[in-house]
């Protein structure tokens, strides 16, 4: 059972190393925010926006009796959702991304860990479910199969996560039909050259890995089931052809790449080309400041592990000496991209981010950044316990992390947390037993169907 009374002054003990209440007053400042002095300021309201996320985005209305012991008296739910409009979008972002670096420095080796030397981050897209508003069908749109008024606004999610403490840097919301691309050069200012930006097959472009090179970003993406590859290194190139299928290409055809050099068996080193067509989220000006031409490594490996959909794997990568960066050590890096997967499913599964429950666009995006920042501040109770406990920090299960923080007192350590064991070869069928509920599903608006029922109930019998 939660101690009502000490549950935000837990929340600001947690958050004071990090993001203390001095960093959210500036962010405010240089986002032009201005404020009267009164209980629900914007550190306040930020230490009850985490604490709602913290109890699984519950309602305004349970938070009054989660913050009971606040100074000031009981939270009123109309004046606190008055302070969440005032909090500015650009303020909670940035310090979102403040947040995460000091959580990460704080980590050292414990959630700092580099690949070769290297720091790795990981990105992807998922999508998450809000309220159906006009001003969010506006700004992020439904599923097309799916009639007016009987579905939810669907926003694009797009997240980078450092690859070792699992730390989300940002997150950015787009319209549902928004490819990965089109927002990942935003992701870009974030990295630093030397960094390494590991991603599946819709990341994976002449574009983005150009834009990534002028940076001095290493990366490595799967190939895209378009591309056709071919290690034989005295074939012809030029594109022309196909490749049938879905997955890996299997018809007849040319490479568009020019061989350049043979680094071992399924390892080579190409010369890709820049295409003349422009890709949609480009203008033609900025394709035409990308090099002619990029060297590039491609690497192909099969898995043998039971439960492993795909045999072989094929990736592109700018990790171009095999002496530094092995074949087999590319194929491990590849492999930690799908701990992205785990990551995304804490967050939407485990702390309910599936379901948002803002009203505004700006609102959402805002929800969005309290729910990184809380993940981050479990994944610090993680990281902290990975190096007092000694194991990696992916190996401590996240919600034990989060039930304690729900019930620990201020000024409480935390206590050795439950270590899930590595299980090499295990694999489920991707099925569930549940049937869940049995109810219909929206064919029309609920205005209409409501109708109906009452068009049938006055029928004369």
């Amino acid at each position: 059972m939660v101690s009502v009374p000490r549950a935000l002054g837990r929340i600001k003990d947690d958050l004071e190393p990090y993001l203390p209440e001095r960093s959210v007053e500036e962010a405010c400042r240089e986002a032009g925010h201005r404020w009267r002095e009164r209980k629900l300021g914007p550190a306040a309201t930020l230490h009850l926006f985490v604490l709602q996320v913290l109890h699984f985005n519950t309602a305004i209305r349970h938070l009054r009796h989660l913050a009971r012991g606040m100074a000031g008296g009981p939270v009123n739910a109309a004046a606190y959702c008055k302070a969440r409009m005032r909090l500015p979008l650009a303020a909670v972002q940035v310090l979102l991304r403040s947040s995460s670096e000091a959580m990460r420095d704080a980590a050292g080796d414990a959630g700092g860990a580099l690949w070769c030397g290297l720091r790795a981050y990981l990105v992807d897209g998922t999508g998450t479910i809000t309220p159906d508003t006009p001003a969010l069908q506006k700004g992020f749109g439904q599923p097309k199969n799916q009639k007016p008024g009987c579905g939810f606004p669907v926003p694009k999610l797009l997240a980078l996560f450092d690859a070792f403490s699992g730390m989300v840097i940002d997150v950015l919301a787009s319209p549902l039909y928004t490819h990965d691309l089109r927002g990942a050069w935003q992701l870009h200012p974030l990295l630093s050259a030397g960094d390494l930006l590991v991603g599946d097959r819709g990341f994976c472009s002449y574009a983005h890995l150009a834009l990534l090179h002028l940076r001095g970003v290493l990366a490595c993406f799967r190939m895209h089931q378009r591309v056709i590859v071919d290690f034989r290194s005295r074939r012809r190139h030029g594109g022309k052809g196909e490749p049938k299928g879905k997955g890996e290409p299997k018809g007849k055809g040319e490479p568009k790449s020019r061989f350049v050099r043979r680094l071992g068996h399924w390892d080579q080193l190409v010369e890709w080309v820049r295409p003349d067509a422009r890709p949609k989220w480009m203008t033609r000006e900025q394709l035409g400041t990308l090099p002619r031409t990029l060297l590039v490594r491609e690497v192909r490996y099969l898995l043998v592990e039971k439960g492993m959909r795909t045999r072989r794997v094929t990736v592109a990568t700018t990790l171009l000496d095999p002496g530094l960066y092995p074949k087999e050590k590319v194929a491990e890096l590849y492999g930690m991209r799908w701990r992205v997967e785990t990551h995304l499913a804490e967050l939407k599964t485990t702390l309910k981010m599936r379901k948002l429950k803002s009203k505004t666009p700006d609102g959402v995006r805002k929800e969005l950044a309290v729910y990184c920042l809380v993940y981050n501040l479990v994944r610090a109770v993680m990281t902290q316990a990975a190096k007092r406990q000694g194991t990696a920090p992916d190996r401590v299960s996240f919600l034990d992390a989060l039930r304690w923080l729900l019930t620990a007192a201020p000024g409480e350590e935390p206590p050795d947390l439950v270590i899930n064991p590595r299980r090499p070869g295990r694999h489920e069928p991707r099925v569930i037993k549940d049937l869940q509920d049995t109810y219909r599903k929206m064919a029309l608006p609920r205005a209409a169907m409501k109708k109906q029922l009452d068009q049938w109930r006055g029928r004369p019998k």
